[in-house]
């Protein structure tokens, strides 16, 4: 779909082999365990943070780098690609764009060694969406010292994370990004939820956390607007999670059809499959031609993707990647139906897509506004 240079080749067949390999055979076994033994083989073969900085351990690749490694490996262990798309798109890509140089030196290797995970902290009990309406604050004292005051929900991975990207005002009521660790005195974690698609995602307290200055990443309203724009990168990346879960549903119902007989002929013979397939196909084929446009293009202009094609992306690709994965169910019939069989679990991931990173209602909300205000689609 897009010429790729030579390093791109190397990197995204090296990435396709080991997760044919060795990721392959415990697929669909990790429940609620991150796949740290897989991210420990990435690491050792220099793919993990492909898109952060080479003097951090990463690759000094691009975010399309990323997205092409996503797509390979959730084809064989969606696990493994999760705590890819995490330690690549989310937090340790805000701590590079915004963070000084002590949290740089500090953090990102961590990520590219695969020695720890780093949360991103947004959602409160009352303010989801709506970031204006968190509660979560800092305060400053006589001396200049920053505390942290406040509670989140719903993060991923926080009872195992390492650090967090926290979102919070600011004394002056303006919005801005921190780094917290999650062993610093005043963080509790009260209460771990296990999701439908099995993740852990945590409820927190912050009790006066003493915010040191090197860990504070945004602060001020301009600001905290390219901390808005950064969120786009999660947004693609969903959407790319999203059409890789696809592809991999795609591929088990493929292979199933052609191997499933009834009526004298595999079921792919059938009008009605080849349908199914036929309109999986158009559907996967849009949803990575509109995150790879995306990426690309924010690629070439240096910048995060602009909010009109990543929610575009992200809309698109998880809508049709329920459906997609729904579909494949189908072909599978009452197989694919019982719990712990592959299309179970992909089905119960899939309809996380349609929330993470924005659920779909706030994806079609920044569409219209997008819109409206460039009077239209270029």
């Amino acid at each position: 779909m897009f010429e790729l240079t030579e390093e791109q080749r190397m990197v995204i067949e090296t990435t396709e082999r080991l997760a044919a390999e060795q990721f392959s055979s415990n697929a669909f076994e990790w429940g609620t365990e991150i796949p740290w033994e897989n991210l420990e083989r990435l690491a050792e073969q220099g793919l993990l943070g492909l898109n952060l900085p080479e003097e951090y351990g990463g690759g000094g690749m691009s975010e399309i780098d990323v997205i092409f490694q996503l797509e390979k490996v959730c084809r064989i262990c969606p696990d493994t690609a999760f705590a890819l798309y995490t330690l690549s798109m989310v937090a340790p890509r805000a701590i590079e764009m915004f963070g000084s140089e002590e949290a740089k030196e500090k953090y990102l290797p961590r990520v590219t060694s695969a020695e720890g995970l780093i949360a991103i902290c947004i959602s409160e009990p009352e303010a989801g969406s709506d970031v204006k309406g968190m509660s979560t604050h800092v305060e400053e004292d006589a001396d200049g010292e920053l505390y942290l005051n406040g509670e989140k929900i719903w993060v991923t991975d926080a009872h195992t994370a390492d650090a967090g990207v926290v979102w919070t005002k600011f004394p002056d009521g303006t919005l801005g990004t921190v780094i917290i660790e999650f062993d610093d005195p005043g963080v509790e974690i009260s209460e771990n939820y296990t999701n439908m698609a099995d993740g852990i995602q945590s409820h927190f307290f912050m009790n006066d956390v003493h915010i040191p200055e090197e860990n504070v990443l945004v602060r001020g309203p301009e600001a905290f607007k390219q901390q808005l724009n950064a969120l786009n990168w999660e947004r693609c990346g969903n959407a790319m999670m999203a059409n890789a879960t696809s592809l991999c549903a795609f591929d088990k119902a493929l292979e199933y059809a052609q191997q499933r007989e009834q009526f004298g002929q595999p079921i792919s013979e059938f009008q009605g499959i080849q349908w199914k397939l036929a309109d999986m196909a158009k559907q996967i084929q849009a949803g990575r031609t509109l995150t790879y446009q995306a990426v690309r293009d924010a690629d070439r202009r240096g910048e995060p993707p602009d909010r009109l094609s990543s929610s575009l992306a992200a809309l698109y690709c998880s809508e049709h990647g329920e459906r997609i994965v729904s579909e494949a169910l189908q072909i599978f019939g009452a197989n694919g139906y019982q719990q712990g069989h592959p299309l179970e679990y992909l089905y119960r991931l899939a309809r996380g897509r349609r929330i993470g990173a924005g659920t779909d209602e706030t994806q079609k909300n920044g569409i219209a506004r997008e819109i409206l205000r460039r009077g239209g689609l270029e």
